[in-house]
């Protein structure tokens, strides 16, 4: 019977496990949000940057150039004047959907629990 993923996960050494290495890199700050509101369809630089307005242009585009590099993401431009440029999510992209929506869904729940929390611990301290 083979080993189940998480135990081999236990055993793999962190410089030869590819798991811990994209896991890295989706937790870099901004590489999920930006993967999240791509997966709503393309979009523009600038309405990425709406989007999250707290990440600066540069930072912004270096993000965006690794999730290319990891093909995460297709820039298409146009060759139109002025020139279009859009992001969307390629097909591996695509495959993170599922996984990010159920980890917004379980954010939800933990901040609306949260919140639920804080008059009730509120009340407790009267």
């Amino acid at each position: 019977m083979p080993e189940p993923k998480a135990a081999m996960a236990a055993v793999c050494r962190p410089d030869e496990c590819l798991a811990e290495d994209w896991l890295a890199f989706l937790g870099h700050r901004w590489n999920a949000l930006l993967l999240w509101h791509l997966s709503g369809g393309p979009r523009r630089y600038s309405e990425l940057q709406a989007l999250l307005p707290r990440i600066s242009p540069k930072v912004l585009t270096d993000r965006i150039a690794g999730l290319t590099r990891r093909n995460l993401v297709q820039r298409t431009e146009t060759n139109t004047y002025p020139r279009e440029v859009t992001y969307r999510l390629t097909a591996r992209g695509e495959a993170l959907r599922t996984i990010l929506s159920e980890l917004y869904d379980w954010a939800a729940d933990v901040v609306h629990e949260d919140a639920l929390a804080v008059p009730q611990a509120a009340e407790g301290a009267r």
